[in-house]
């Protein structure tokens, strides 16, 4: 199955696509799943912004939005498009300490984790993404 990477209303191209697809792969066997069609489109805050309120009724910028698309009748196979805001991954790297790099690994395997079932919506669940997250980026920095 692939992972593939679009843009939409930006030029961000996203360094090392290949190893990042095989780490995503990795961190989707360690939750119990396969990858099969995963694609980031990598956007700018306006793009997101609409699709927040057209799709979610929501109003307001956020960094990723995931659709799931995943059959999971008796398959552990997951497949979504993730959309990426990258303006506002940008001023969250600035917000956090971390490098612009950094914070958009973080938001990518965010949304992996989302296919794979794990939600953040409320603060205990929010602390656990968050540490997956931590997690899984440990295994790509050991993946360099």
């Amino acid at each position: 199955m692939a992972v593939r990477y679009y843009t939409d209303d930006c030029t961000y191209r996203l360094p090392q696509k290949r190893l990042t697809a095989q780490w995503l792969r990795e961190v989707a066997r360690s939750e119990g799943y396969e990858l099969g069609e995963v694609t980031y489109i990598f956007c700018s805050a306006q793009r997101l912004l609409e699709m927040n309120r057209q799709y979610l009724g929501h109003d307001y910028f956020t960094d990723i939005i995931t659709f799931d698309y995943s059959d999971r009748k008796g398959t552990r196979i997951v497949s979504g498009d993730i959309f990426i805001d990258v303006e506002t991954v940008a001023d969250n790297a600035r917000q956090y300490g971390a490098t612009a790099l950094e914070e958009m690994r973080r938001v990518v395997v965010h949304g992996v984790l989302h296919l794979c079932g794990q939600n953040d919506k409320t603060p205990r669940t929010n602390a656990q993404m968050h540490r997956k997250e931590d997690k899984y980026l440990k295994f790509w920095e050991k993946a360099q």
